[in-house]
């Protein structure tokens, strides 16, 4: 059987999908109760009309997140730029999601950019982020690591887990600065801290292998468990792989059968050849036993983001 722990590739990893960002950049303004939407936007339009940024970009929420797939875009865009055009921080980096990724505009990655750095000129961490993300992929702007580097460090120092994260890709990688496992730990471990999943699994990967720190499977374990239980596929795969080697974990192939099963109902077909082989050394009871788990677990199970990246896209175990 060949070791999961074995080779490291990966992709760096956007702030999130449109529902997400949108999710994330209305928690702040939510009431402390329900208001009904109408009554919502009405208390907004007046100040919004009289040209309050904070208004309009609020209301220009309320548009977007009541049902994004039918979201009243011009009348956001109209509001959006008024409040941009304040220097409104929020709606420069909305503006720029929104470029990137033509919702509601023709997709025009100079746009993007535009209303990312000056959204990120003003320490918007998630702007940052992914400012930071067209310099290293050159959209929009000439490819650049080192200014790359420069944004997730910022969005990172900001406490932006994404940015977090992404940093530690860097100097896993030593892409636009030297290779440095102790700093990829370092930043890792943030991201994994404020609970980012892919953040987990990377860690998981770096205490597996002993990169910038001693191995350390029951700390791979610990860190795997949060990562699955959130339902990263990838993450599943790999707690499956350690129960089936009894590594960081008492051996349990029926802990691992189920984690796998989980992962390739999720979406990550890596582990499948392995659970075939487990099934054929289990028994009766054993694979009865699994079944429940996975019976017991599907119910639970957080269901992986449509708008989240490929399971595999940002993984540091590869099956090799």
């Amino acid at each position: 059987m060949k070791n999961f722990f074995g080779t490291a590739s990966f992709r760096i990893l956007r702030f999130s999908g449109a529902a997400l960002v949108l999710a994330a950049a209305s928690a702040l303004l939510q009431p402390a109760y329900a208001a009904p939407q109408s009554q919502q936007n009405s208390t907004l339009s007046s100040p919004a009309e009289q040209g309050d940024p904070v208004a309009q970009y609020k209301l220009a929420l309320s548009f977007l997140r009541n049902d994004p797939t039918a979201a009243d875009y011009p009348s956001a865009l109209k509001l959006l730029n008024a409040s941009a055009t304040q220097g409104n921080a929020s709606a420069q980096f909305v503006l720029g999601y929104m470029y990137e990724h033509g919702q509601g505009v023709s997709q025009d990655y100079a746009k993007a950019r535009e209303n990312y750095s000056a959204a990120a000129l003003q320490h918007h961490s998630s702007a940052e982020n992914n400012l930071a993300y067209l310099y290293r992929h050159g959209l929009g702007v000439q490819k650049n690591d080192g200014k790359a580097f420069e944004w997730y460090l910022a969005s990172a120092q900001h406490g932006n887990p994404f940015g977090q994260c992404n940093l530690a890709c860097l100097y896993f990688h030593g892409s636009g600065v030297p290779r440095d496992y102790k700093e990829a730990i370092r930043w890792f471990r943030a991201a994994a801290a404020s609970g980012l999943p892919e953040a987990q699994n990377n860690l998981a990967y770096l205490y597996g292998q002993g990169k910038g720190v001693h191995v350390d499977y029951a700390g791979a374990v610990r860190w795997l468990l949060l990562a699955a239980n959130q339902g990263l596929p990838i993450a599943q795969t790999n707690l499956a792989f350690l129960y089936e080697q009894g590594k960081g974990v008492p051996l349990n192939y029926v802990s691992a059968y189920s984690w796998y099963s989980r992962a390739i109902a999720s979406g990550d077909n890596t582990g499948s050849a392995r659970r075939a082989q487990l099934a054929r050394l289990m028994t009766r009871k054993q694979l009865d036993e699994a079944a429940s788990l996975i019976t017991t677990s599907s119910a639970s199970q957080p269901q992986p983001s449509p708008s989240s990246p490929p399971p595999n896209d940002f993984s540091l175990f590869r099956h090799h």
